[in-house]
């Protein structure tokens, strides 16, 4: 239906947590649970201690999915806006998520790409659950307002959720062969910036 045409969507723009989460805190409580389903012995710490780890570093990956999706649904609204003005795409029932979909299942091949250098494999699942704890909480939760049934099984409920969404507005499908956008770290697309600036 649309041919070879190629439309150019705004960048996303991708910022810093600002969660202050050490690598080796995640990997911490990744074995914490671990050692509490018993893939792995036991290295002698105490059970309450151990459920305690994992709750807090669950807790973390929510608040980094969190503010991920901010920065997903502000490229959303944004290629909203500039759909709206494009007389072409008015009869394609294009709405947010026409490019939450675009996201998840078919980014362009330079957005796959440059994922899979920053070493994000599963950013399917990455995307989709930012944008479902995004669809429920206006406001990053504290941790006593979560269930521990919630934060120990965190990824089934988001991925709920991004399929509540997905199928809350009946929407057309995007595909990169139509429509192409970039993926950028904010200090990166600073940095560009800053130099087409100063070349022009």
């Amino acid at each position: 239906m649309l041919g070879e045409k190629v439309w150019d969507l705004p960048p996303l723009i991708l910022h810093p947590f600002n969660e202050h989460v050490a690598p080796c805190a995640l990997l911490e409580n990744s074995k914490a649970a671990l050692m509490l389903s018993g893939l792995i012995p036991n290295d002698g710490t105490d059970r309450d201690e151990l459920k305690k780890r994992l709750l807090s570093g669950r807790y973390a990956e929510i608040r980094m999915l969190y503010y991920l999706g901010k920065d997903v649904f502000r490229w959303i609204e944004q290629c909203g806006e500039w759909a709206s003005r494009v007389p072409e795409l008015e009869s394609l029932e294009i709405h947010r998520q026409s490019f939450a979909g675009l996201l998840t299942a078919n980014p362009p091949p330079s957005v796959r790409e440059k994922l899979v250098r920053w070493g994000v494999l599963d950013y399917v699942s990455i995307f989709s659950r930012s944008i479902g704890l995004n669809a429920l909480f206006a406001q990053p939760p504290a941790f006593e307002q979560l269930a521990e049934d919630f934060l120990r099984n965190y990824h089934r409920y988001a991925d709920t959720l991004y399929r509540c969404f997905a199928e809350s507005q009946p929407h057309g499908d995007l595909d990169a062969t139509n429509f192409h956008f970039e993926l950028y770290a904010s200090g990166e697309y600073s940095r560009m910036l800053e130099n087409e600036w100063a070349g022009g």
